[in-house]
């Protein structure tokens, strides 16, 4: 039988008839005559309240332990999703990612999966019994529960379709598929069929929230097809896949959406002496620290000293400020930074060798009255870095202004 692996996220598993729902949407499929494994996430917003429940009892709770917490709100998902199909007369076992064979490497609360032992999992299958894992989760070389990081059950899902050949990964969510802008603030945006993994990596990253970023390129490496649906009706969503068709690649729309993102703040070292090695000296404690940097801009040096600007999450801005501060008063300068931030995106493969874009971009945003603060370019995306304040008028200006509201989907 063909191979199916589904995720269900929080949203989808909030309630005890969310899991029923879920229940009958996992026992519609197994009689279909698929093979099932289902990777779930903690109930709704279980992860939040566990991290603040360590909060309450710890000033600075260690990362092994947070890890030994979290994984239990999984622990609960799979165990009550596995009761809701035995009383359906399904047959169902559970699994913790330990007892998948998800194997772990790196830092507590950020693992990356090194391997897959699937070999319980083949087991259950041959019994015919849908086979639920927690996703988020694995085990490190020390025999420890290990998370993934946020969005991490997405990942879980794609890497065990990827193991297991799966003919596909489904991601089941609470919207419809992957949209050309946030319907909710363009009321005219479209859902988007069909997308490639690179565009669809690169509005991840860029703030969309339909996929983790990390499942989608590891999705593109295993060449694993994903389907984004939602898991409140049964409409067609969207399909993440390669596309070989030239001549569909060379006819595609060129833009394949408007991302944005509000959580965002920036940080910038002005008047340090800048030599080799000056920008290390300034990245290096961030990376250190679990830092993600984003965007970087560095002012053409002038008289010996330059200015140094890079993005940060709001929720590493203080830790940022810090550590740039450090730097910037060993290599003579000073710090300024700015909290109310956010970034809009335009992606699209189709911009790929077709210049314009950036100025088109620069152009709806001009006339709009809204400042850039810095930008970022890649050979498929261009984002620019404006004022929180501004960034939905921004998503609004630009979605019309590349007519993505007249695409015929």
């Amino acid at each position: 039988m063909a191979i199916v692996v589904q995720k269900y996220g929080g949203s989808s598993m909030a309630t005890a008839e969310h899991v029923k729902a879920v229940a009958e949407r996992v026992k519609k499929a197994h009689e279909s005559g698929l093979s099932l494994v289902v990777a779930v996430s903690a109930m709704g917003k279980t992860t939040d309240r566990l991290l603040a429940l360590a909060a309450e009892v710890s000033r600075e709770p260690s990362p092994r332990e947070i890890d030994q917490l979290l994984a239990t709100g999984e622990e609960q998902s799979v165990a009550l999703l596995a009761m809701a199909l035995h009383d359906r007369g399904v047959a169902a076992t559970s699994l913790t990612g330990p007892q998948a064979g998800m194997r772990i490497t790196g830092r507590y609360g950020s693992g990356v999966i090194s391997e897959i032992r699937p070999e319980r999992i083949h087991k259950l299958l041959d019994e015919e019994q849908v086979v639920i894992v927690a996703g988020f989760q694995g085990m490190n070389d020390l025999g420890d529960v290990m998370t993934l990081g946020r969005g991490g059950t997405d990942t879980t899902a794609v890497a065990l379709a990827a193991t297991l050949e799966a003919d596909r990964c489904e991601i089941y969510t609470d919207v419809d598929g992957v949209y050309t802008a946030d319907p909710r603030i363009v009321p005219k945006a479209h859902r988007i069929p069909l997308i490639s993994p690179s565009e669809m990596a690169e509005m991840s990253w860029r703030g969309a929230r339909v996929m983790h970023p990390r499942a989608v390129e590891l999705g593109a490496l295993y060449d694993v097809e994903i389907h984004v649906r939602s898991s409140f009706n049964d409409n067609p969503g969207t399909i993440i896949r390669k596309d070989d068709d030239l001549e569909r690649l060379e006819t595609s729309e060129t833009v394949a959406g408007i991302v944005h993102d509000l959580d965002v703040s920036r940080v910038t070292l002005t008047g340090i002496r800048t030599g080799p090695g000056t920008m290390s000296r300034v990245f290096t404690p961030l990376a250190k620290s679990g830092i993600s940097v984003d965007v970087i801009v560095e002012s053409a040096p002038k008289e010996g000293s330059s200015d140094v600007a890079f993005t940060v999450k709001r929720a590493d801005f203080a830790k940022a400020w810090r550590l740039a501060s450090e730097v910037a008063r060993s290599l003579g300068g000073e710090v300024e930074g700015e909290e109310d931030l956010g970034k809009v995106s335009v992606v699209g493969t189709g911009m790929l060798n077709r210049p314009g874009y950036a100025a088109s971009m620069f152009d709806a945003l001009g006339r709009a009255g809204i400042p850039i603060r810095m930008v970022s370019t890649s050979e498929i995306q261009v984002t620019c870095v404006i004022p929180a304040e501004n960034v939905e008028e921004a998503v609004r200006r630009l979605h019309k202004y590349f007519e993505l509201e007249e695409r015929d989907v």
